[in-house]
């Protein structure tokens, strides 16, 4: 489907005009007043800054975009009227701390499409795969794993070429780079480990359809950090972020010599496949890449 051009609501351009590399053109014929003050340009730094970072308070966005809280809001209002933020409260992975949940501004799926996706690439890509190799969850499984494999050459270099500690963020790094604006923070609990945090997702659309791309992903940062990981929450089932748990130690871990990491992979990808089928799907869905407790 052929998407429109022009600007949406208050300002903030349609979908074609937002992509990754955060560039905005001039579409349509916006009020003079508007272009004057850079209300629109202000808005789509908002946007951007969420998209970019996750759910944020209105704190957070006046300190990293250098404007008034009172300027943030105004703004967030004009975002939240036209459908592209929503408020919700943050959410909180371990013990929780005394007082009400911080509010924070995220955005929602129609926020997301006025940013570049590659879900229609991909659709593209897994249909064509499919055609050639047969159908059904077990292929679209393998295919998940093909593609991961296929772009992995420049994560496996940069996690390698990190020192032992520094593994997860060069990871994160390798991933923004691909579009999934990702960081690397500690735990609540530092001592327990690490959080790889993605959050975009470019496949965002075909993820929620599509819960193996999820998990084919999980496998390989594991297989790629050499530890058990736990997909703690995905933008494909309606979270914020896409959080990854990364145990402490996992840092140390030596990676396996290729040759093993590659018959280990095609060994797992043989297993999976043959515990998958059509009746399971729609659990997996429901579950994929989540922490099951």
């Amino acid at each position: 489907m052929q998407r429109t051009r022009g600007v949406i609501g208050h300002g903030l351009p349609a979908p074609d005009e937002l992509r990754n590399n955060g560039v905005v053109k001039k579409v349509g014929e916006a009020p003079q007043e508007e272009l004057a003050t850079g209300e629109r340009s202000t808005r789509n730094r908002v946007a951007r800054s969420v998209l970019d970072h996750g759910p944020s308070t209105v704190s957070e966005l006046a300190e990293r975009l250098g404007l008034t809280q009172a300027a943030v809001r105004r703004h967030l209002d004009a975002l939240a009227t036209d459908g592209i933020v929503e408020a919700r409260e943050r959410r909180v992975y371990g013990a929780r701390t005394r007082g009400r949940p911080a509010k924070v501004f995220a955005l929602t799926d129609c926020g997301r499409d006025a940013f570049d996706q590659s879900y229609d690439k991909l659709a593209v890509d897994a249909l064509h795969w499919i055609g050639e190799q047969g159908g059904g969850d077990e292929a679209i499984a393998a295919f998940a794993r093909a593609r991961i494999a296929a772009q992995a050459g420049a994560y496996r270099e940069a996690v390698e070429a990190a020192d032992p500690e520094e593994r997860t963020r060069a990871l994160a790094k390798a991933l923004s780079a691909d579009g999934y604006a990702a960081t690397a923070r500690s735990a609540p609990d530092p001592q327990q480990g690490e959080q790889l945090c993605q959050h975009h997702c470019p496949v965002a659309h075909a993820a929620e359809r599509f819960p193996q791309l999820c998990e084919a992903e999980t496998e390989f940062f594991a297989e790629l950090l050499g530890t058990h990981v736990q997909r703690l929450a995905t933008i494909a089932h309606g979270d914020g972020v896409c959080t990854t748990f990364i145990p402490k130690g996992a840092q140390a871990a030596t990676p396996a010599p290729r040759s093993a990491r590659t018959a280990h992979t095609s060994e797992t990808s043989k297993t999976s496949a043959k515990k998958t089928s059509p009746h399971t799907h729609n659990a997996s869905a429901s579950t994929a890449g989540r922490n099951p407790a």
